[in-house]
């Protein structure tokens, strides 16, 4: 699949520049951080990220699709459904386990260890999106790979859900506005960039709801969907509490923040 790394960066380039240019033109909140500081640390890491993933796993979870369907591997190498259930069964299955593993992150403490880099970030914009600890991404993409090759989905099903999950993610970690009717009408289906912000509140009680990038449903269908913040999104403070300092907007700090001890009230992992 030669035209595959060409359309995942076409798709990527695309809609982060769309989702740039609204948040220059109409943003949804006023950031407190510089933005050339924390870009640049931002695009550092997602730099090392993609590194560390062609490094650790060079065929990635479409080599390993290609790779199952090649060995008669997985659950639908072995039966005979149409391939349009397939394909729709592996966007809605691989969407609910990278759903499935941002609930552990956050319960787990090795794992929040990770997770925290993204969010110690002091503001929320469309760079959030692609803000992960290389360590974080690694296992992500090896959960990916053992369920591509558990499933046996068809290579184009991979390649369709990573493209979907990375312009749902810059979508709504966007610092964009949405009309209120289109964005209650949207979060029906989708997270929208209102309902994933409430994510990213330094309140606890708010940080561990909204776990979706994708589709909706299964914050709502476990319990943890969270409408608004108590105290709007204008006045909701992004991060996490013991780094609401520019600390997070330089490289070595995020890099090494896994390493250091866990602290900070409401967020710290016991």
């Amino acid at each position: 699949m030669d035209w595959e790394p060409a359309l995942r960066l076409s798709v990527f380039l695309g809609v982060f520049g769309a989702m740039a240019a609204l948040e220059l033109f109409a943003p949804r909140r006023a950031l407190e951080q510089p933005k050339p500081r924390r870009w640049t640390t931002n695009w550092a890491i997602a730099a090392l990220d993609t590194v560390a993933v062609r490094l650790l796993f060079p065929l990635a979870a479409v080599g390993a699709a290609l790779d199952a369907q090649a060995q008669g591997w997985g659950l639908f190498n072995a039966l005979a459904w149409p391939a349009w259930i397939e394909f729709a069964l592996t966007l809605v299955i691989l969407d609910f386990a990278i759903w499935a593993q941002h609930v552990a992150s956050h319960h787990v403490p090795a794992l929040w260890r990770l997770h925290q880099v993204h969010h110690a970030d002091p503001d929320i914009d469309v760079t959030t999106a692609i803000r992960f600890h290389p360590g974080e991404i690694a296992l992500s993409m090896a959960l990916k790979i053992a369920l591509v090759y558990a499933l046996g989905p068809a290579a184009l099903a991979v390649v369709a859900f990573e493209v979907i999950l990375n312009g749902c993610a810059m979508f709504n970690h966007a610092n964009i506005r949405l009309p209120d009717r289109l964005d209650r009408w949207l979060r029906l289906v989708i997270v929208t960039p209102d309902m994933h912000r409430v994510h990213h509140s330094v309140d606890r009680r708010e940080h561990d709801t909204n776990f979706g990038f994708n589709l909706s449903v299964w914050d709502r269908l476990f319990g943890v969907y969270l409408a608004q913040p108590a105290g709007g999104h204008d006045g909701m403070k992004i991060g996490l509490a013991p780094w609401r300092s520019g600390e997070p907007s330089r490289l070595w700090f995020s890099l090494g923040l896994p390493f250091r001890r866990l602290r900070g009230g409401s967020l710290e992992r016991r």
